[in-house]
């Protein structure tokens, strides 16, 4: 029998759990997709190849994503813990596992310094598509833009109104906290199944709408089936690069972001099913969103005019913006109402997920209630998204790697921090200094569903490590040497 620490930090206390599989699998789900599922994965999927690009996306899911995932959720659900003492729990006596919790506890807030205000960013679009209010001095609404270069501009004087980006990332923090706060059945559950149920239904609804466009088959066609031209535009190797790096960074796994849910679930079913059906939800909306953007693209701007090395946040508010304006001022306006409201509820549902790992942190290492720590977490978080709020206002010289704070907290995060704790939780779960494959075997197979194959230990032991520690590598020359 493995030797376990008994964690003092805290005494035990009851331990919530899942009201329902559906549950689960929506919040786990709606903690891996991201905001970059929506704007950047289409428009890689078209500069690589598509199709093609798709087919090695999905192949490199399987093989880096879902393995690691695997490992993320057998530590949380053999622990019962958060990763702030889930590694303590299960390593043997005299280890040092546990010194990831500050990598995992680091990034998570690192992550919610920046997201949580790139998501006021969508409270604010939506308002702007719900109000169509004036803009400026003349009286010119905001649907009557229909050039991206101005619509740029425009983004560009909204991200630097300091009042404005602090309201909306302040009214972000406190809404996802007074949900987190009612307890993970009655909030977070709750809320985010409901959230993540409307998700489907708006990115289905949108996606179906496009597909009636009369550019619909030229986009479609650019997005899913790959032309000899567009195979011999793209190297290979780029390509493999490209899809290693979008399936690996999408699922969001190494902080513990993942591994909290699995210590709310049960053992009734087995692990790879549930990393499985989260993975394939999580493409879903990927693929989803190209069934919205490029038949959109086509119809209203001619195509595609970007590539996927230009494609930042900011493709959303001005690319995508002056597409929904050319729709026709009625048009155009619920699309975009509906298409940042999808995107509110994206980029909500990773907030609550992130936020109740952090609640947990606290809940497992200190005797406060679900609501101190709410309460704490709140005014802490608001402190903590100033600097990335300011670097495109106040701060905007302000620089260190070349990147303001916004960039590089998202660059920590993305770069380091999740490659690294991938590693982590791979090598924790397979190697006989660590909790050992013996022990992450029986745990991932516990239960009804898809077993984790014994032959791949050699892979998950030596194999992927190397791999995500090369991708690592890889982008980290990417980024300072382009």
């Amino acid at each position: 029998m493995n030797q376990q620490h008994e964690v003092s930090a805290a005494p035990e206390r009851h331990r919530e759990k899942f009201s329902s599989r559906l549950g689960f699998l929506l919040i786990s789900a709606g903690c891996a997709i991201g905001l970059g599922n929506v704007y950047r994965f289409p428009i890689i999927t078209g500069s690589y190849g598509g199709a093609l690009f798709v087919l090695i996306y999905l192949a490199f899911l399987l093989i880096l994503g879902v393995p690691v995932m695997c490992a993320e959720l057998s530590v949380g659900r053999a622990s019962q813990r958060s990763i702030a003492s889930s590694f303590e729990r299960l390593e043997k006596p005299g280890q040092k596992w546990h010194w990831m919790k500050f990598l995992g506890i680091g990034g998570n807030y690192l992550l919610m310094m920046c997201y949580t205000v790139i998501a006021g960013w969508m409270l604010i679009y939506l308002c702007k598509y719900l109000g169509n209010t004036a803009i400026d001095g003349a009286g010119t609404h905001f649907m009557e833009i229909r050039d991206a270069a101005l619509l740029k501009a425009h983004f560009g004087e909204t991200v630097g109104h300091v009042g404005q980006v602090i309201a909306s990332t302040f009214i972000t923090i406190v809404a996802c906290f007074l949900i987190c706060s009612l307890g993970l059945q009655k909030g977070v559950e709750r809320v985010t199944k409901y959230m993540m149920l409307a998700l489907f239904v708006l990115i289905i609804g949108l996606g179906i709408y496009c597909s009636t466009l009369p550019g619909a088959g030229e986009g479609l066609k650019f997005y899913l089936i790959p032309s000899r031209e567009s195979l011999k535009a793209v190297n290979i190797g780029d390509v493999i690069t490209a899809a290693m790096g979008q399936a690996f960074f999408t699922l969001s796994v190494g902080i513990g972001s993942i591994a909290i849910f699995g210590s709310y679930i049960g053992r009734d079913r087995s692990l790879l099913g549930e990393a499985v059906t989260i993975t394939a939800l999580d493409t879903f909306v990927a693929l989803a969103s190209g069934f919205i953007i490029f038949p959109a693209c086509f119809t209203f701007a001619g195509g595609i005019h970007t590539d996927a090395s230009s494609v930042g946040a900011s493709f959303l508010f001005t690319t995508l913006s002056s597409i929904f304006n050319s729709m026709g001022p009625v048009t155009g306006r619920i699309f975009g109402s509906f298409f940042f409201l999808f995107m509110l509820f994206a980029a909500y549902s990773t907030v609550i997920a992130v936020f109740e790992n952090i609640i947990s942190f606290w809940l497992d290492l200190t005797k406060l209630k679900r609501w101190q720590v709410c309460l704490i977490n709140i005014g802490l978080l608001m402190l903590l998204s100033l600097p990335a709020i300011f670097s495109l206002g106040l701060w905007e010289n302000v620089k260190l790697l070349g990147m303001g704070f916004l960039d590089l907290e998202d660059f920590i995060v993305s770069n380091l921090l999740l490659p690294l704790g991938s590693v982590c939780y791979v090598l924790f779960c397979t190697a006989r200094y660590g909790w050992g494959w013996d022990r992450f075997s029986e745990e991932v197979n516990t239960g009804n569903g898809l077993k984790f194959p014994k032959k791949l230990r050699v892979y998950m032991t030596f194999i992927l490590p190397v791999i995500i520690l090369a991708l690592m590598v890889v982008s980290l020359i990417g980024k300072f040497t382009a």
